[in-house]
């Protein structure tokens, strides 16, 4: 074999190395653009981190059996809002569609604009837990003093009571953190969806 062979071949193992590298390097790129959405799609289909479902309208079976869903509200330090559940728990047959209110209200003397998160506890309940209408991840913006009623139209999946993992379970918490977003540092800290909702 000649010199100017053997330079050839050792050149083109290395063109296909760099070739090789640079692909890696544009898949862990786009890899990492679609992380966010592909995580997003994996809780919902599998309800983990406590990520609920979607739905238009409610299913038409409706079990006698009930689940107690409780309501938990959280405001982070930096959004001067006091935000509530209008009632704590609530007993709900399970395909049963039902309603929940939150209020919020704007302490501060300037409009300020929420956002809210949300998850489901236990996280297995998420797969089944599975909402209609809900105001979270809408931008909320609220006058100084101004109060807002927000509705939750959810429904508990009859296949709760199909999976072993959440047949015996008594109760579910759906519990929503409210979060500055008219401050980038806040929405910055804000969760991306953990979970992830309508």
């Amino acid at each position: 074999m000649s010199e100017q062979d053997t330079k050839t071949r050792t050149g083109d193992k290395k063109g296909l190395v760099a070739l090789s590298l640079a692909a890696l390097v544009a898949g862990m790129v786009g890899l990492s653009f679609a992380a966010v959405p592909l995580y997003r799609m994996f809780c919902q289909a599998t309800g983990y981190g406590g990520a609920t479902q979607r739905a238009d309208v409610a299913p038409k079976d409706i079990l006698d059996r009930m689940v107690t869903v409780r309501f938990d509200a959280n405001v982070n330090p930096n959004l001067p809002w006091s935000f509530a559940p209008e009632q704590r728990t609530m007993q709900v047959h399970i395909g049963e569609n039902a309603l929940a209110f939150f209020k919020a209200t704007n302490n501060s003397d300037k409009p300020v604009t929420g956002t809210a998160g949300f998850n489901v506890a236990p996280q297995a309940a998420g797969r089944y837990f599975t909402k209609v209408q809900c105001f979270c991840f809408t931008q909320q913006t609220l006058a100084p003093g101004q109060s807002i009623e927000m509705p939750v139209s959810f429904f508990v999946d009859p296949k709760f009571v199909e999976d072993e993992s959440t047949e015996n379970i008594p109760e579910i918490t759906l519990s929503y953190t409210f979060y500055r977003s008219d401050d980038p540092s806040d929405v910055a800290a804000a969760p991306a969806d953990g979970a992830s909702g309508s």
